[in-house]
């Protein structure tokens, strides 16, 4: 009888395979994200960062923030300011932002420091004149635009991120929970040189690794008209993937481009968006339909 219950007592005491198989998939899970934290921490000494198919007339944004709401078409004025918003993102990918929202010219400022800053190792100071920085982005040399340069390099130096990446749901990219990530992670103004000593984030190269990175058309990206923001916003989702064909529901859209006002009014302003990037042949036959569930979404031809 004892013999018994002490044979019971260990069969009960033994794991059950589905237990060892969960305590087995947690130690790798967990093994896993330690490397890609180590990754991330290991990227932070100086390294160049090399980006395939970078030429002069392309400029660089990494996938997970381009398919974002990090930045929005938004209207002029007073902005939204983020403190641990989760941003509009895919599934994918959880993207937790502090700072005043940013719009599609100061996309334009990030792009241009980034294709600067990849020239030489990240972490070493990058040196930009001011007015040549302007002229690069499609701006005058005004008084004005020198004031919302010095805005948009403060916004971005106080913007700050946490990523969290994964992949068929394990982790696959951890920055920013231990040491803030900032869009750039200083600068100093020489009033005298007009000029901007800036730092980028050795971590920025992680972001880009893989060949995880959109291209955007720089030239045609300038050609887009004053006041399609959006349709530069729907350039830089354009790029994020190799689909010829492309589809994105249209509430996701709305929400990721940070539009606020009815659906009628968004379908009208994206479908100018459409016909700007039509003009510039960098989508056909865009247009707004039903999908096989009968839901609105907006649908074009990658060229």
């Amino acid at each position: 009888m004892v013999a018994g219950t002490l044979s019971e007592a260990r069969r009960k005491s033994r794991p059950s395979k589905r237990d060892a198989f969960a305590f087995v998939r947690q130690k790798a899970d967990e093994a896993a994200k330690r490397s890609v934290e180590r990754e991330a921490q290991e990227s932070a000494t100086p390294q160049q960062m090399f980006l395939p198919g970078l030429e002069d007339f392309m400029r660089a944004m990494p996938n997970h923030i381009a398919r974002s709401s990090l930045f929005s078409p938004v209207a002029r004025g007073r902005k939204k300011i983020h403190k641990d918003s989760v941003l509009v993102s895919r599934t994918d990918a959880v993207i937790k932002f502090w700072g005043e929202q940013l719009d599609e010219a100061q996309a334009d400022v990030w792009m241009q420091v980034i294709h600067e800053a990849s020239k030489i190792p990240l972490g070493e100071p990058v040196c930009i004149k001011r007015a040549a920085f302007l002229r690069a982005i499609g701006r005058d040399t005004g008084k004005w635009q020198y004031v919302w340069l010095h805005r948009t390099m403060e916004a971005l130096a106080f913007a700050m991120l946490v990523i969290e990446a994964t992949n068929g749901g394990k982790p696959k990219l951890s920055i920013g929970k231990s040491r803030a990530l900032h869009m750039i992670e200083g600068f100093e103004y020489d009033d005298e040189r007009e000029e901007y000593t800036l730092r980028i984030d050795p971590r920025w190269k992680v972001m880009h690794g893989n060949r995880e990175f959109a291209l955007i058309d720089w030239e045609k990206r300038l050609q887009i008209r004053q006041g399609q923001d959006m349709a530069k916003a729907l350039q830089r989702l354009v790029a994020t993937s190799a689909d010829t064909v492309q589809r994105y529901a249209l509430d996701w859209l709305q929400r990721k481009l940070e539009y606020t006002s009815p659906i009628r009014k968004f379908k009208n302003a994206l479908d100018t968006a459409m016909r700007e990037l039509e003009r510039l042949e960098i989508i056909a036959h865009g247009r707004i339909e039903k999908s096989t569930k009968c839901k609105e979404q907006a649908m074009w031809t990658k060229l």
